[in-house]
């Protein structure tokens, strides 16, 4: 059970879309039952169906059941008299006026606005909400990515809605921060003695980071296709991850101490020349193969159409500081992959010296492997002897497990955790602006020198482990994927 904070007014814009439906209800749903949230918080759904908050209110019950197997129906008659419908064209400023009615029933609450939508609606929601004189001091807005295709169109979203919150005000998603794993790297970074003078150079190897999806694109070829693996993935998700891994300690927990720290490893990646961007880059789409046991067409098939953007995107990164003085970051994500699998491998140099009468190839070097999907865990890799009473030493890798011991009976979502934050007001777990740019001004470089076709798009085949390309990049540096 948790315990009940400051009650706010949730408006969720884009309320009826799959998102909502899929994750966001359901993290509301699960909060308001774990005494997380106040019972008389209202989460009001913005759309523009023309429908009636008793249909609404089944509509959200039939969602439930199919997304959640813990479905209460004795607590689901209290949880239903928290949802409200608010009726809104988004092209429309004069339709807001429904949603500055139910505000000004309670002026002083907190109020949580969930940006639910595309991003081509967030500055015209603002500036509405503005012209409403709904935002107010306790309001909070949140936003979905992708938050731009570069840096200019993120820089342009960016100020749309900075011209009416401010930058405290902004939160900017991305739900992989908000999985227990993903903020256990600070706790076990940071909390214990024996890993802080071996978090560097002197003893890692290098950096893997991995994110594949087994499914397509999944019915949203169009918006994929203007995005692509680099865009959708890895400028997001995998450097966030990388960061949490390469900061430095930040001073306290806060979350601009956290955020300083991410930005300066941004901030230090090697500039890519195209000679890098050539010998360091790997970008392909999956053709027809097969996918859990069934056949599946190939990215262009899908859609018919002809297309250059990446389903797979492997990358070196290179960060010029102190602690990371050569060591490799390698990072890849793709769609149409053998498995679901998201992780990250720390690798650890080799001993220096093996006293054991035995092959030194045998003595594996230790792995921290801190796994997100599909299941989340903690594994430290060690040799260890195996038992008996041979005449050798016989050695042995085995799997520390770092997992926590307590049994609940129920994960939350990433979504819960982060929904939480917003409420309680800790940006910890959200980009702020200068991250998003720094990420941006990255990216940029790469994707300018794919356009101009420094690195040749390759083919894999879908349900493999991506292109040969791919292994190459970390092959000829004398490395290997983890793809155990």
């Amino acid at each position: 059970m948790g315990t009940k904070f400051n009650l706010c007014d949730f408006i969720l814009f884009g309320g009826h879309g799959d998102l909502a439906f899929r994750k966001l209800m359901p993290a509301l749903y699960h909060l308001c039952k774990d005494d997380y949230i106040s019972e008389d918080t209202r989460i009001i759904t913005v759309s523009r169906r023309n429908i009636t908050i008793e249909e609404h209110i089944e509509l959200v019950k039939s969602k439930l059941l199919e997304y959640i197997d813990d479905f209460d129906e004795e607590f689901f008659s209290k949880f239903k008299n928290q949802i409200y419908l608010v009726n809104i064209d988004l092209n429309q400023n004069q339709t807001f006026e429904n949603l500055k009615n139910i505000l000004d029933e309670y002026p002083n609450r907190h109020r949580i606005n969930y940006l639910s939508t595309s991003p081509d609606f967030f500055g015209q929601i603002c500036q509405s909400l503005s012209y409403w004189k709904i935002i107010t001091d306790n309001s909070r807005v949140v936003l979905e990515k992708p938050l731009g295709r570069d840096l200019k169109s993120s820089q342009e979203l960016n100020k749309k809605v900075l011209n009416y919150f401010k930058e405290n005000q902004i939160y900017r998603i991305d739900h992989y921060l908000g999985k227990d794993t993903v903020q256990n790297i600070l706790a076990l970074r940071f909390s214990n003695i024996f890993f802080l003078p071996l978090w560097n150079a002197n003893h890692i190897d290098h950096i893997q980071i991995t994110v594949a999806e087994s499914v397509g694109v999944e019915g949203r070829w169009d918006y994929y296709d203007e995005y692509g693996a680099l865009r959708d993935m890895i400028q997001n998700h995998l450097m966030q991850l990388l960061c949490l891994i390469a900061m430095e300690p930040p001073c306290s927990i806060d979350a601009n101490s956290i955020r300083d720290e991410k930005v300066k490893v941004l901030r230090s990646f090697r500039k890519m020349k195209d000679e890098d961007i050539k010998e360091k880059t790997v970008r392909a789409q999956y053709k027809a193969g097969s996918s859990e046991g069934e056949s599946v067409p190939g990215y262009i098939e899908e859609d018919s159409k002809q297309s250059d953007t990446e389903t797979f995107a492997a990358i070196r990164i290179d960060i010029d500081n102190w602690r990371w003085n050569n060591v490799p970051f390698y990072i890849r994500s793709g769609k149409r992959m053998q498995k679901r699998n998201s992780e990250i491998v720390i690798q650890f140099k080799s001993i220096p010296h093996s006293i054991f009468s035995v092959d030194e190839s045998i003595i594996s070097a230790n792995r921290l492997v801190i796994t997100l999907q599909p299941n989340e865990s903690i594994e430290l890799k060690l040799m260890n002897k195996i038992p008996g009473l041979s005449e050798s030493m016989e050695l042995q890798q085995v799997d520390l497990e770092l997992n926590s011991p307590l049994k609940v009976q129920r994960k939350p979502d990433a979504y819960e955790r982060l929904i939480l934050d917003v409420i309680r007001a800790n940006a910890t777990l959200f980009m702020r602006l200068d991250e998003v740019e720094e990420a941006w001004k990255w990216a940029d470089t790469i994707l300018e020198g794919w356009q101009k076709n420094l690195t040749p798009m390759k083919k894999y085949t879908a349900g493999s482990d991506g292109p040969s390309a791919a292994i190459q990049i970390i092959a000829k540096d004398g490395r290997s994927w983890n793809d155990e």
